[in-house]
């Protein structure tokens, strides 16, 4: 329903209040719109996931992750020997052998005897582990100031103000959308370089950024020339696919078909267009009539391709190739622009967006990373303040100033946002490079 933002027919009196009293009342309903405007719209606001940051253990975190293990046999079935192989050893019992004084057979004797030592034949589990840390971060977003009493005579008020709250949602959502996309990028742990020939995975990347990579030949023996020559190709996404498969990431995908793990990447229109039009791949379309995992339905997605649902995100990050760094250089879908003679600045779309030659992509896993957000803190020990909520929900601020604000009819809106990133299976995440405008596919 659309909000109300009518004053009381008699305001004569004290309609500079009546106005602010209107704002406050639509700052406590913006929260509740965000969640609306947002829900369904973006992969990242989607499937993220979200938990509380615990309180009263500082700003500072870390976890211990525990790595896949799997039963290790020893070979000859002796710990002495310095090889060993994934799997258990089977032996028999009740064999055919001579019965001992102790009512066993000689086998069963020689097995329950040897356990403990050396020799016996015992498999091994063994548990490694790693500790990572996280911070909790935020940002502070606050509107222009408005005089409440402009808005008593503005011409068209409730529109102006209903465009207000708009743009504070739009804000909001796009901030959180940022910060998802920017912090999974920086955990994931794996990066691929789309190449004409002989694409390579650079492992052991998490938290590095993007654009602190070397990407020109990361082996060291530089040329001067992005080591990124190709566009994405179904051969790179098979090659991931696998390699999740096999790293144990089919238990945190998000759906199944035929009894195999379909996982997620999220991706540019022009990238999932180029996967799915790629010559030799047409037909996976055509015929595929599986069903949509209940996850991936609600962003609108209807079919999965060749192990994955396509998740558009037409805010994908893009890059230029700066050879004087070697490094990638980040170009945003939008600019800011000060028009003549003013002292506002406009935000317009970045042209050179448009023209950007390199792009990322997201395999999308579950678990890979975790959103922690602090709770509301309403008092402590008989002290009692106003909550803040770090959502970006916005409140009506409008602070008496002798000088400035005396008569309190300047106020603006404040909106917080602060959350940790929690890296879990960040062996899981995938960051895919390529040059879209290229093309040929990589190999």
């Amino acid at each position: 329903m659309a909000a109300d933002f009518a004053l009381p027919h008699d305001f004569a009196t004290d309609a500079t209040a009546a106005v602010d009293a209107v704002l406050t009342q639509e700052a406590g309903r913006i929260g509740a719109d965000i969640h609306k405007a947002t829900l369904h719209t973006s992969p990242w606001m989607d499937l993220i996931k979200q938990a509380t940051f615990p309180e009263g253990m500082g700003y500072q975190l870390s976890t211990l992750i525990y790595d896949r293990a799997l039963p290790l046999s020893p070979i000859n079935k002796d710990f002495t020997d310095s090889g060993l192989s994934v799997g258990v050893d089977f032996t028999p019992i009740g064999s055919t052998h001579g019965t001992a004084s102790n009512g066993m057979s000689a086998n069963q004797q020689d097995q329950t005897l040897a356990m403990g030592s050396e020799k016996a034949s015992v498999n091994t589990l063994d548990f490694t582990k790693v500790q990572k840390s996280y911070s909790l971060e935020r940002a502070i977003i606050e509107s222009p100031r408005i005089n409440v009493e402009e808005l008593r005579y503005t011409v068209h008020r409730t529109e102006q103000l209903r465009a207000i709250m708009d743009i504070l949602k739009e804000a909001t959502r796009n901030s959180w959308e940022e910060r998802y996309r920017d912090e999974y990028s920086k955990i994931c742990d794996n990066v691929v370089l789309c190449k004409t020939a002989s694409s390579n995975t650079l492992t052991g990347q998490e938290g590095t950024l993007i654009t602190a990579i070397d990407v020109d030949d990361p082996s060291g023996a530089g040329d001067g020339a992005v080591d990124i020559n190709a566009n994405v190709s179904n051969k790179i996404l098979d090659d991931v696919y696998f390699k999740l498969v096999r790293a144990g990431a089919g238990a945190n995908a998000y759906g199944r078909e035929n009894g195999r793990p379909v996982f997620s990447i999220v991706l540019s229109s022009e990238a999932s267009y180029q996967l799915q039009t790629e010559a030799g791949f047409r037909d996976d379309v055509r015929y595929n009539n599986a069903r949509v995992s209940d996850l991936i339905a609600p962003l609108g997605v209807e079919k999965s391709f060749r192990g994955f649902y396509h998740l558009v995100d037409d805010l994908a990050p893009r890059f230029t190739f700066d050879a004087s760094t070697d490094k990638l250089v980040r170009v945003d879908p939008y600019t800011v622009s000060a028009p003549s003679g003013s002292a506002t600045n406009k935000v317009i779309v970045n042209t050179a967006y448009d023209t950007a030659t390199h792009e990322a992509a997201f395999v999308l896993v579950d678990n890979v990373m975790e959103s922690l957000i602090p709770a509301p803190i309403t008092g402590n020990n008989g002290l009692t303040f106003d909550p803040v909520n770090y959502k970006g929900e916005f409140k009506w601020t409008n602070i008496a100033d002798v000088e400035k604000n005396p008569d309190r009819t300047i106020g603006f809106f404040r909106g917080i946002l602060a959350s940790a990133s929690k890296p879990i299976k960040t062996n899981f995440g995938y960051v895919i490079l390529f040059k879209r405008d290229s093309s040929t596919p990589a190999a």
